[in-house]
């Protein structure tokens, strides 16, 4: 028996267990008609799915399904951002189309503001993905059989890996940028794509995080931090969450002369006291965009966010990502 097809049965076994052990059964199936696909059951528009569209299921519940949504986009039409598992997000104010290849058939087409994960890079185009769900009416399935399951695996096979060598490795933000963490001998590394001598990786692996230490991130909430803080030090708030009340003034859509958003990220525009307060921008993500749609002029409102920057490149005023956002009564 071949090394490749050793390979290949193990990989099969390996992703059969997988499925098995998430409990599903594996279908793929078309997209009947045209239909929106979403962040979760009813959740925020991420785009559309055109008919014929592929899909392949991972989970169902009641009238949903979840899918992974692959494809390529036009690179110009991607900026990066570093929120979560996403390192890509589409800015251009009408959307961008998905397709099969780079300038293939467009098989969807992506909302402003929708978050993606890079795979692969060539000349012009990134292959993205994320997870997503769909009406499963509009889905036309069919259980996946043994070829299905072959495929996959030869999918598998052909993602490239690496392993750590004798030595701890620096694992970067970028290529000569800040040290994340380091790969110990041995360690295996997803490759995503290839920039000159640099590969850009993937370390999948367990963090201890005892049950109840997500609640214990209130007692990392800054309520006392004031703007002169952040002023006189703005490196050393970056990423601190900070508790500020504020007034709300408008919600705004950055401009590409806003270096410190991507184009077209909405933002609330805020400020710190009343009258000639300090302004204070607010990045909002966009299955948060309805809360702030909600939100009236001149509002007293009370924001939790992770400091983006401390000091705007354009104003030198600082930006939070919004965290979690509540009305304060008059």
């Amino acid at each position: 028996m071949s090394t490749g097809f050793q390979r290949l049965c193990i990989a099969i076994v390996l992703f059969g267990a997988l499925l098995g052990s998430r409990g599903l059964s594996a279908q793929s199936g078309s997209v009947t008609s045209e239909e929106n696909f979403r962040t979760q059951p009813n959740g925020a528009l991420l785009g559309q799915l055109q008919a014929g569209a592929p899909v392949v299921v991972s989970q169902t519940s009641d009238d949903w399904l979840e899918f992974e949504l692959t494809g390529w986009v036009w690179t110009r039409s991607l900026q990066v951002v570093g929120r979560g598992d996403f390192d890509l997000v589409v800015w251009p104010p009408t959307g961008e189309n998905i397709r099969s290849t780079p300038s293939g058939d467009v098989v969807g087409r992506l909302e402003p503001g929708t978050l993606l994960q890079e795979v692969e890079r060539v000349p012009g185009w990134v292959r993205v993905r994320r997870g997503a769900w769909i009406w499963s009416p509009s889905v036309d399935l069919e259980t996946v059989g043994s070829d299905a399951v072959k495929e996959r695996a030869e999918a598998v096979l052909a993602e490239e890996w690496t392993i750590g060598g004798d030595v701890d490795a620096a694992i970067l933000s970028t290529p000569d940028g800040d040290t994340l963490a380091a790969a110990v001998p041995g360690a295996n590394l997803r490759i995503l794509a290839r920039e000159g001598n640099w590969a850009r990786v993937r370390l999948d692996g367990w963090l201890w995080l005892p049950e109840g230490t997500a609640m214990e991130e209130e007692a990392t909430i800054l309520a006392d931090v004031t703007l002169e803080d952040v002023a006189s030090a703005p490196l050393e708030y970056r990423g601190r969450v900070l508790q500020w009340d504020v007034q709300f003034i408008s919600l705004e859509r950055a401009e590409k002369i806003r270096t410190d958003f991507y184009e077209g990220e909405p933002f609330l525009l805020t400020r710190m006291g009343r009258g000639e307060g300090i302004f204070v921008y607010v990045a909002i993500p966009p299955e948060r965009l309805p809360e702030a749609e909600g939100l009236s002029p001149l509002e007293r409102i009370r924001v939790v966010g992770r400091v983006r920057t401390g000091a705007a490149t354009l104003t030198g005023n600082p930006i939070l990502e919004l965290l979690a956002l509540s009305t304060i009564p008059r």
